[in-house]
């Protein structure tokens, strides 16, 4: 794993029960995340996914590409257009910087509107080589927050 590298793209179906069981399971119960008529009358043409449920995509997207041994050390993201039903995300990465055992991984996730989310990941990767200009990412506390 280098600098610039970049991760295979992982395309997800946005479906109305990915969105809904996505809200449900963060304990989420905006109408606007399971009841269209209602997402409608907010403005909305459909329900659309939440931040958390988000978040989680893009830790399992990062988790799958560095393998079952790698652990999130910190998830910084931000919300554009929404997701919605009937809509696919394809989520890329590029790995921007390599210290020790920690990635640090610019993560971007697209529809057919645009930019859904936008981020930076860091990840420990057991048994990755250390920065070649000698910098530190061990050092930063963990970090698992969502920005808005």
């Amino acid at each position: 794993m280098r600098e610039g590298d970049a991760l295979p793209p992982l395309e997800i179906a946005i479906t109305r029960t990915l969105i809904v069981a996505g809200a449900v399971a963060s304990r989420d119960y905006q109408d606007v995340h399971h009841d269209a008529v209602l997402a409608r009358e907010k403005g909305a043409p459909d329900i659309f996914m939440n931040i958390l449920t988000t978040n989680g995509l893009v830790g399992r997207y990062i988790t799958d590409c560095f393998g079952p041994s790698s652990r999130l050390r910190a998830v910084k993201i931000r919300l554009g257009a929404p997701n919605y039903p009937g809509d696919t995300m394809t989520l890329t990465g590029t790995v921007t910087r390599v210290d020790g055992e920690i990635a640090e991984v610019r993560v971007t996730g697209a529809n057919g509107l645009g930019q859904h989310v936008t981020g930076t990941v860091r990840v420990y990767v057991p048994g990755l080589e250390p920065a070649a200009d000698g910098s530190e990412l061990n050092d930063a506390p963990t970090d698992l927050g969502v920005e808005s």
